[in-house]
């Protein structure tokens, strides 16, 4: 890659090893090995087994299911670098699952998003790498830097292949709408919002969609897909409009409880799409799994080499 990285020290964790491995192999970079054992009483040792001191420390860590099981790995491989002298030590996240808790929206709960900030920078991270978090100011929860990607360029370089002459991007709610309305900017096409009121983590209402869409081909974007009670609502409302076809994209595709069957199954879908920021364990003939791979390798470098990764990765 053109840089000099023979002092980064690259760790996974067990969420992920393969996104990692792919990683390591775009910087050109070992992908050091971590010895993981269980105790007796069920608790975790970690051991990395790789010097660190004086190092450039990366380590790669989506919070994925188990959710639990993968943070408190994630605490016990910062406080292990932290403790042999790593000079910089820098989470990589590909997916943040406790972005969604972000607000205090009933009496008597936690902000996990905040809280599980807290005790990454606590164990030891200096700073985080992260790719399209659930709400924007989940960023000012860490008291570290943190650099923010998104996925925007790489889903608008698979979709520009296609005719977008009659094609509009829709936003399932207006929290995302900006982000859609980027996503729209690099296509070239008109964006559209649908109206969502969220009553239960299953259970949404969009009651229209403001935009032209009728008849047009549509392209869902969205950042995460988990159980697809969003996408599935906004599909009825589509069809209303007889738009002409659905294509479903989203950077982190959780696809929880057979989501991606129900979504691949809608007549009207032809295509979904996302980035392989989270290990996919469903199969569809529908489904276009991208890599943000060379993505995250890239900023690893910039972070690196003290350069920028805003000017690599803001969308104009």
């Amino acid at each position: 890659m053109g840089s000099d990285v023979r002092d980064i020290a690259l760790f996974s964790g067990s969420a992920y090893p393969e996104l990692a491995a792919e990683i390591a192999a775009h910087l050109g970079v070992p992908l050091h090995p971590v010895r993981v054992q269980r105790f007796a009483n069920d608790c975790l040792e970690v051991q990395l087994q790789a010097n660190c001191r004086e190092r450039d420390v990366f380590i790669i860590q989506p919070l994925v299911r188990p959710v639990q099981e993968n943070l408190v790995e994630l605490l016990l491989m910062l406080d292990a670098a932290r403790g042999a002298s790593a000079a910089r030590i820098t989470v990589v996240l590909p997916h943040y699952a406790y972005a969604r808790s972000d607000k205090k929206d009933a009496p008597r709960i936690s902000i996990g998003g905040r809280l599980v900030a807290d005790l990454m920078v606590a164990a030891g991270a200096d700073r985080v790498l992260t790719m399209t978090l659930h709400s924007p100011q989940v960023h000012g929860f860490f008291s570290v830097p943190v650099d923010h990607l998104h996925a925007l360029r790489e889903l608008a370089g698979h979709f520009s292949a296609l005719d977008l002459s009659n094609t509009t991007v829709v936003s399932p709610d207006l929290g995302n709408a900006k982000e859609a309305a980027r996503f729209a900017r690099l296509l070239g096409v008109p964006v559209a919002a649908g109206a969502k009121q969220r009553f239960a983590d299953d259970r949404v209402t969009i009651t229209s969609v403001i935009g032209d869409i009728d008849g047009r081909d549509i392209i869902v974007l969205d950042d995460e897909i988990a159980k697809g009670s969003t996408v599935l609502e906004l599909l009825d409302r589509l069809r209303e409009h007889d738009v002409r076809s659905v294509r479903v994209a989203c950077t982190h595709g959780l696809f929880a409880a057979g989501a991606l069957k129900r979504i691949g199954d809608q007549p009207e879908v032809v295509e979904i799409v996302c980035t392989n920021t989270v290990p996919i364990h469903e199969e569809s003939e529908k489904l276009t799994v991208l890599s943000i791979a060379p993505a995250l390798a890239e900023a690893m470098r910039r972070i690196h080499d003290g350069e920028s990764v805003s000017a690599l990765f803001d969308a104009p």
